[in-house]
């Protein structure tokens, strides 16, 4: 009898953008000439030079086109990425394969191309239903190529992904109230919910700093993310994660594994990755974060690497309790170390529960969740 082959995803991060958005702090450049052919030849090149060994017993169960904006790259670099996996490893028969995308007109036109070419899932950043919002969120795309977006999507693909910021500066409650239900109207099985967080390093961050920007009232946020709760669980769309809601079945496989901190390869400008190798080890990586960098290495030596390191048993524990409290999943008691009468404080403070030997944040406790992920790892 053949030994079961262990599940990993592949997430490829595409690193371009048209405009930096001021929120985002994600690893994305903008670019408008881009050597499309010498892009896909790297990514190709990073998997058969470099991964392939550790691929050719695995069964890869989902893959994920991050970035930046992958839409943006071309339905011909998709297909040959997904082709090239599936010469290096087996590729199991209900994978997931997810592409992020922009509402523009653009990107829209090439949706058909993009499932021909193995995408069966689009995850695409709305962000906003209204057109104020959307400039101060400096989106390149209008509320209307946003409903045109959806309404063409839709024809195409069953299981798609409708992302939106709320808690804005000044957005009340009932105004997200009105525009979360009109949201809700628009989506499939799947929703992120995500409110917005002022990073250091993006241009909002910049302005908070020296007091052009407004936050929300806290208040109101946490109001905004109970009331946000209900009513997508009105809707059947229920929270399994902090800022994702979906229907039983549409959950994203991708974003779950790494919840449940399963193994899976970064490839591309910044992409990070945490896979047994050897059957014994978990490995950390990241990629180099400059494209250009990132492309001449992989093109004269096959990786790009940043960080490969083996983790200790204690950062393990560390990033399972940071990835699994934020899941209705929960935790194991066993990875808490802290006293046991700061459980019994949390439990008592209605920030967690436990059922067995699960610990599970609740409601209370994800609108404090870093806070709480603290506590729990000390």
């Amino acid at each position: 009898m053949s030994e079961v082959k262990k599940p990993i995803s592949i997430y490829i991060h595409w690193p371009f953008c048209i405009k930096k958005c001021p929120y985002c702090d994600f690893n994305s450049f903008v670019a408008k000439d881009i050597e499309h052919q010498k892009w896909t030849e790297a990514y190709l090149q990073s998997i058969t030079q470099y991964y392939s060994e550790i691929l050719k017993d695995r069964i890869i169960s989902t893959i994920f086109f991050g970035g930046g904006t992958p839409s943006l790259a071309t339905p011909n670099m998709i297909s040959a990425i997904i082709e090239n996996l599936a010469n290096v490893s087996e590729i199991a028969k209900n994978v997931e394969i997810t592409l992020e995308a922009n509402p523009t007109s653009v990107e829209s036109q090439k949706f058909s191309e993009f499932k021909s070419a193995g995408i069966n899932r689009v995850s695409m950043g709305i962000q906003s239903l209204r057109d104020e919002n959307l400039k101060f969120l400096g989106r390149n795309h209008s509320v209307k190529e946003s409903l045109n977006a959806i309404d063409a999507v839709r024809k195409i693909f069953h299981n798609y992904s409708l992302d939106f910021i709320y808690a804005l500066p000044n957005q009340s409650l009932a105004e997200w109230e009105i525009e979360l239900r009109e949201a809700i109207s628009l989506a499939s099985g799947h929703m992120s919910l995500y409110q917005l967080t002022i990073e250091n390093g993006t241009k909002f961050g910049a302005m908070a700093k020296q007091g052009l920007l407004d936050e929300i009232d806290q208040d109101v946020a946490a109001d905004m993310f109970e009331m946000t709760y209900n009513i997508t669980a009105s809707h059947g769309l229920n929270r399994y994660e902090v800022s994702n809601h979906a229907k039983q079945g549409y959950e994203s496989l991708h974003n779950l594994n790494y919840w449940r901190y399963g193994d899976y390869i970064g490839i591309g400008p910044g992409a990070h990755g945490r896979f047994t190798q050897d059957g014994i080890k978990k490995v950390m990586t990241v990629d180099k974060k400059q494209p250009e960098i990132w492309l001449n290495e992989v093109m004269s030596k096959g990786n790009a690497l940043e960080v490969n390191q083996t983790l200790t048993d204690e950062d393990i524990r560390i990033e399972s309790i940071m990835m699994g409290l934020r899941t209705v999943e929960g935790i194991s008691k066993d990875l808490i170390k802290c006293e046991e009468e700061v459980i019994r404080q949390l439990i008592a403070d209605e920030m967690i529960s436990q059922k067995d030997e699960t610990i599970y944040a609740t409601p209370k406790g994800l609108a404090i969740l870093n806070t709480l992920i603290r506590m729990l790892c000390i």
